[in-house]
């Protein structure tokens, strides 16, 4: 291989955390090693396999699938709007559903949730659970 060939790529955890989608690189190497990732469509176990341009990865991220390719190798962990110029997102996320929203709405602030609420709260899933 040419120096060329080995400098375009670079560990899969280490472009995920290049391009901020895990705030760590050993939570990263988890997602990876744990069986959870794919490049260009083929289940990757091991942190160290090396992605380049043009490589399609699919993860998943909290409750969402993510698909994106890679535009470039990262060599820095910068600032959002650099690490957003190293990907495109194939699957852009999806707007959030009305039953994400708290049914509870305080109009005195930020408070926990007071006895009340917490007995509403209460009703309300049983009542879902029937």
């Amino acid at each position: 291989m040419t120096d060329s060939a080995v400098s375009s790529k670079i560990r899969i955890d280490k472009w995920l955390w290049h391009a901020r989608f895990f705030k760590t690189r050993s939570l990263a190497a988890k997602v990876v090693s744990g069986g959870h990732c794919r490049v260009n469509g083929q289940h990757i176990a091991k942190p160290a396999y090396g992605v380049g341009q043009g490589d399609v990865l699919t993860f998943s991220q909290g409750r969402d699938v993510r698909v994106i390719k890679v535009i470039a190798p990262g060599e820095r962990r910068g600032p959002a709007p650099e690490a957003q110029a190293l990907y495109e997102d194939l699957s852009p996320p999806k707007p959030r559903d009305e039953t994400d929203v708290s049914p509870i709405v305080r109009d005195e602030g930020n408070a926990r949730p007071t006895k009340r609420d917490r007995r509403k709260l209460d009703l309300d899933r049983r009542r879902t659970l029937e």
